[in-house]
């Protein structure tokens, strides 16, 4: 039958609310899983042993199963303990907490790596612990690893797909709606990869604008 791209124009409101799905779900999962990155990243430095390890049994359990389990997990399983959430905010929650895993395995290899004179300097002007770690030592190490951090959330972007699974009209789904009406499949995979190919570009270059601005605190 040939290919037909002249198609894709009578789905492009269908194709275009996906991609904004998508976008969004990339953002706020961004934004979550940044922060809960330097949060678990703390916390596994606490020299208590009552706060490091749940957090890092947390973190080895959310390295040692796979990121479909969790969205299942987080969205069929928390409804039978009265937690019922919609597709799009367990979508979210999961990819959050699986990336911030990863990113604070990132920033405390990258905190350990700060010179101790830096802390200590910190505390003898009269900074707390605490502030001292989020006004000197944090903002150091997360300049120091924003290329690896900017690699996970291009990571990030490319799994968000996994949320089809679940019900979110992300592009992957869809592109999958799209398909089921118009019986051409190649062309609107086609499609969806040409978006992610663009949404990837923009997030590169946010990265590269992150990697500059981070220059002054090294």
């Amino acid at each position: 039958m040939g290919l037909d791209f002249t198609i894709i124009p009578d789905f492009a409101d269908i194709l275009f609310k996906g991609t904004l799905w998508t976008i969004a779900l990339t953002v706020l999962s961004m934004i979550f899983s940044l922060a809960g990155g330097v949060f678990f990243a703390v916390l596994q430095l606490n020299r208590h042993k009552a706060v490091r390890w749940p957090v890092s049994a947390f973190a080895w359990l959310f390295m040692g199963t796979p990121l479909l389990l969790q969205l299942y997990l987080i969205y069929f399983g928390l409804v039978q303990i009265g937690l019922d959430l919609n597709a799009f905010t367990a979508g979210v929650i999961a990819l959050s907490l699986h990336f911030a895993v990863y990113n604070s395995d990132i920033i405390k290899s990258a905190i350990v790596a700060v010179d101790t004179g830096q802390y200590e300097a910190a505390r003898s002007l009269g900074l707390s612990q605490l502030q001292a770690m989020r006004k000197v030592i944090v903002p150091q190490a997360v300049a120091n690893v924003t290329p690896a951090l900017g690699n996970m959330m291009i990571a990030l972007l490319k799994e968000s797909a996994l949320v089809s699974v679940i019900g979110v009209m992300e592009l992957t789904l869809s592109s999958q709606r799209a398909i089921s009406d118009s019986f051409r499949p190649f062309e609107f995979y086609i499609a969806a990869a040409v978006i992610y190919y663009v949404i990837n570009l923009g997030l590169e270059q946010a990265v590269r604008i992150a990697e500059r601005r981070s220059a002054r605190y090294r």
